[in-house]
């Protein structure tokens, strides 16, 4: 049986989200079909306390707590899922991530190298900083989709996230392969889940809660329409950003993920983003979002806090 499990999985791609929040590490890790990108699998959701204090929002205080807890965490991973072909992904907060749209306008042209691009792509990441280049950590790509279609997609953190979060894999015996930001990476979960839970083509919000703050997105003919961010000056509570991400729509459903009890700890529940918004709310629930699981029944599968590590995941296995 050990061998036939061996096999099986050699012929599926494997990767790991791995999401490191100020109380816990969680794991998701999910499969496909190596010849294509089909349905996904779950095969372990895993969750790891971390010592109180090991974190500090985005700076991680004590490497070596966290190095314990996903080699815990990890521990709970089927060895039949463990290769050196497994890929491995990571996020940063969005706090501790800077954002920038280089327009189309400024790189249209005949296609250009990536490293013809370098010196532009630096030059507005260390702008939108105010972090000399040297100590950025910088990514971007060519967006292919509206709203921003054609302008160079930037996002750049201070090296050394970077560079605690690699660490900290490598003593735990893991090998990163990737480093998100953990908005995306929550938002490619949530959009996930809604070809599960919501007709082709259907707008609706998609909502993550994390510590650093509340995320929103309105989805309308699979694109970005609006996006808010909360806490910002533009807005006084959360309501108030929610309404922004409300304004002339027709949500019929809002997708919900993160750590729904801190924003429950400020007064505001799930029933009151449903009243704002103005429709109904789906918690994100990983047990709903794949076929053919062949991980035991966990409640852990129900927990609106695995958006990150679901996404990160995501991104794996269609690399």
């Amino acid at each position: 049986m050990a061998l036939k499990d061996s096999l099986r999985m050699a012929m599926r791609r494997q990767a790991v989200g791995i999401d490191v929040g100020a109380q816990a590490v969680r794991l998701v890790v999910l499969s496909c079909s190596g010849r294509k990108m089909g349905p996904v699998r779950i095969e372990c959701v895993a969750l790891e306390p971390l010592a109180p204090g090991a974190m500090a929002g985005a700076e991680i205080v004590d490497r070596q707590a966290v190095a314990r807890a996903l080699c815990a965490a990890f521990g709970s991973v089927p060895p039949q899922c463990v290769s050196a072909a497994l890929r491995c992904a990571m996020a940063i907060p969005g706090s501790a991530t800077f954002t920038a749209h280089l327009p189309g306008s400024q790189v249209s042209g005949p296609p250009r190298p990536s490293a013809s691009l370098e010196p532009a792509v630096l030059m507005e990441a260390e702008r939108v900083a105010g972090i000399e280049r040297h100590a950025l950590a910088v990514d971007w790509y060519v967006e292919d989709t509206p709203p921003h279609l054609g302008a160079v997609c930037i996002a750049a953190t201070a090296r050394e996230h970077l560079e605690a979060r690699i660490e900290c894999a490598a003593m735990a015996g893991v090998t990163l392969t990737t480093v998100d930001v953990e908005p995306q990476a929550a938002l490619r979960a949530l959009r996930h889940a809604a070809t599960f839970e919501l007709e082709l083509d259907e707008p609706y919000a998609a909502i993550w809660i994390g510590s650093d703050g509340v995320y929103g997105w309105r989805i309308e003919d699979e694109t970005i329409a609006e996006e808010i961010r909360y806490p910002s000056p533009e807005y006084s509570c959360v309501a108030d950003a929610l309404r922004d991400l409300a304004e002339n729509s027709l949500n019929v459903c809002a997708l919900v993920g993160g750590e729904i009890e801190l924003l429950e700890g400020v007064c505001f529940s799930l029933a009151d983003i449903g009243d704002v918004l103005g429709c109904s709310v789906l918690p994100f629930d990983c047990s709903s979002l794949t076929e053919g699981n062949v991980i035991p029944h966990s409640e852990l599968m129900h927990e609106p806090a695995f958006a990150v590590a679901f996404g990160l995941a995501l991104r794996g296995v269609a690399q």
